[in-house]
């Protein structure tokens, strides 16, 4: 994996902390929220070798569509999101996005982090 600055990689977990359960956010806006908003792939890696303790399963693709790399790819992925009532369809993408986005209510997210 390529080198990740460690407040960055801070960042990216204290945003994946907060995510609320049957919540999800996108790779791509949580690297923005972070500071870098070409950086999705790299929350990637941080996602995939990170934290195992984080909610990980709140994390997806900004189309909705569930991450390959989750353990027990996006079969397992679907199933972590539907314990927490999260209605995921055939092509492992989430059935209503618009309503599942949560973003953090505050603008300022260094007050958050």
């Amino acid at each position: 994996m390529e080198e990740v600055n460690d407040d960055f990689r801070q960042r990216i977990y204290a945003l994946v902390a907060q995510i609320p359960k049957g919540r999800v956010m996108t790779y791509g806006q949580l690297a923005a929220l972070a500071g870098s908003p070409y950086a999705a792939r790299i929350v990637g890696g941080i996602a995939h070798w990170g934290d195992p303790d984080l909610p990980w399963q709140r994390v997806v693709m900004k189309d909705g569509s569930l991450a390959p790399g989750y353990p027990g790819g996006t079969a397992g992925h679907a199933e972590a999101l539907r314990v927490e009532g999260v209605a995921i369809n055939d092509e492992f993408k989430i059935e209503n996005m618009a309503e599942r986005l949560w973003r953090p209510p505050h603008p300022d997210q260094n007050s958050l982090l």
